[in-house]
């Protein structure tokens, strides 16, 4: 019996950072489960676009690679989003294959990282472990993320609530296009005077352009410039969750249930 998991990403144009999280992730899925073909699809067309014309890379989107699936012979289907949530893009995702459910003997569509209580803890456990070496007291430790627009966003402040209440008071989640933003985020390190330092890192799984350009951009309206003006000192780390193993530990034990449901 033909059988494949299908990794589907947001998808990034940073060839580096695709192979060191989004290749990551499939890579760990792949080694966990050796009987399976992993393939790769990418929810932006606008990266799938713009590397075929850039890199003569051929990336397909889902509804291609449910149909190259289908074409191809393949009667198991696991798709393993690697989406932070189950915002628009995962919505999106779940339209795109609804027609092909029926097409294979079996199929399932696995959860995106943050989905439950086990999963919230254990992202925290790996965020709070790959930033140790920053947590001596008078440095604000602030993760960006995407931020959506659909109800899923409370992941945020749900994550920054649990943190909290985990005793790691020196974190702070913010995002790019919702709540919490930028400026909760300078008002919230503000009122702890011990600062002297800001250590910025995407909470998002690859280091694309809101890493590069958001986040550690050098214009004025950066996060990175925002908080030099506010006077502390500024690092960069520009790594994406995908390069973590014990992010990657999240999804393979994801793909695993939807493999043993």
């Amino acid at each position: 019996m033909k059988q494949a998991i299908l990794v589907v990403s947001f998808g990034t144009s940073y060839n580096e950072s695709r192979e060191l999280t989004i290749g990551a992730i499939e890579n760990a899925i792949g080694e966990a489960y050796p009987d399976y073909e992993v393939r790769r699809a990418f929810t932006s067309q606008m990266i799938i676009n713009k590397l075929k014309k850039r890199d003569g890379i051929e990336i397909d989107n889902v509804k291609e690679a449910a149909a190259k699936a289908v074409a191809d012979g393949v009667q198991t289907l696991i798709v393993q989003p690697t989406h932070l949530m189950d915002g628009f893009e995962y919505m999106e995702l779940i339209r795109d294959l609804e027609g092909y459910r029926n097409k294979f003997g079996r199929f399932k569509i696995a959860a995106p990282l943050l989905s439950s209580d086990e999963d919230f803890r254990a992202v925290i456990k790996a965020i709070v472990s790959m930033t140790a070496e920053y947590d001596d007291g008078n440095t604000a430790i602030c993760f960006m993320g995407h931020g959506t627009g659909a109800d899923a966003n409370a992941v945020y402040p749900r994550l920054q609530k649990e943190m909290m209440e985990a005793g790691y008071r020196n974190y702070y989640i913010g995002t790019v296009e919702a709540a919490p933003t930028l400026e909760d985020l300078i008002v919230q390190t503000s009122e702890k005077k011990d600062y002297k330092r800001v250590v910025l890192q995407p909470l998002m799984v690859v280091a694309g352009d809101h890493a590069h350009n958001d986040m550690a951009g050098e214009e004025e309206d950066s996060w990175k410039q925002r908080f030099e003006a506010e006077g502390y000192e500024v690092e960069c780390v520009i790594r994406g969750l995908g390069e973590f193993p014990a992010i990657r530990e999240i999804y393979v034990a994801h793909t695993k249930s939807a493999i043993d449901d």
